[in-house]
């Protein structure tokens, strides 16, 4: 009783400007902390699944008050990351969010650099976690792949492909065996996962990296099988002060799979949180 109280975990839905989003708040803390997930969102948003996401990062609980933000639904085809961050920045101020720390992964990542860049003044800190500043030769692989299935309704072949590429040692056939398992229930269709697919291919911020003012870290993984090490790398190089750690032995679903990463990025926040 006393962790659902801390946790205070709702489903929620904005409708703002013509358009609806489904998002996630819980916790306790004033500071705010925003949580941006990957194309995953394509095929189910935060719609109905509060708790078990406050569950998973209760660590963050007793320090933020935080916001996970699916895309919005219904999104028109040609949508691009940038306008998903402008998106995001008018549901901010709709809610009453000035400004947050901004924790993207993977394609939440390339929303958080675009809302970094158009709307710098809405974040104080971003967490970029196994994402990248422009697509790469894997990457494109990796999505080609998948649209590619979505084309031809290969709704298992996607989710076993995605497993094959985020998961490493014997957490790789825990994920194959979880993902097998959730491919039981196919999408409806893949309009939504396709626009996200084809929006992380026409992401590119590297040239502009260097104009983000506030504190970045960047979590890589040396053996990511999505968008590789190297995605993580010239951001760093690229962002002024930015800090980076890199995992090894790990892929893209790093965030999933070690232990410590939820632990790792509490403490950035705690520190960053210190120094204000």
């Amino acid at each position: 009783m006393r962790e659902k109280i801390l946790l205070n975990a709702r489903n929620e839905n904005i409708e703002i400007n013509g358009f609806d989003c489904d998002y996630i708040s819980f916790g306790k803390g004033t500071d705010p902390l925003i949580m941006l997930p990957g194309v995953g969102d394509g095929f189910r948003t935060a719609k109905g699944i509060a708790l078990p996401f406050a569950v998973m990062y209760r660590c963050f609980a007793e320090n933020f008050k935080v916001y996970a933000f699916s895309r919005r639904n219904n999104m028109p085809e040609g949508f691009t990351t940038g306008d998903m961050a402008d998106d995001l920045s008018d549901i901010m101020e709709s809610i009453g969010i000035a400004s947050a720390d901004v924790f993207g992964v993977s394609q939440g990542g390339m929303i958080a650099q675009k809302l970094a860049l158009r709307h710098p003044e809405k974040v104080r800190s971003l967490i970029l976690a196994v994402t990248a500043s422009r697509p790469n030769d894997l990457l494109r692989e990796s999505i080609d792949t998948w649209l590619e299935m979505a084309d031809n309704d290969d709704y298992k072949g996607i989710m076993l492909d995605i497993a094959e590429r985020s998961y490493t040692g014997e957490y790789l056939e825990r994920g194959r065996m979880l993902n097998k398992m959730l491919a039981t229930v196919k999408p409806k269709d893949y309009t939504r996962f396709r626009i996200l697919c084809r929006s992380c291919l026409g992401h590119d911020a590297y040239d502009d990296l260097e104009k983000i003012k506030c504190p970045v870290w960047i979590i890589g993984a040396d053996q990511d099988g999505v968008l590789g090490a190297e995605a993580s790398l010239e951001m760093s190089e690229k962002i002024p002060e930015s800090r980076i750690y890199m995992y090894e032995g790990y892929s893209h679903g790093v965030y999933e799979q070690a232990k410590d990463f939820n632990d790792r990025v509490l403490r950035y926040l705690m520190w960053q949180k210190i120094g204000r």
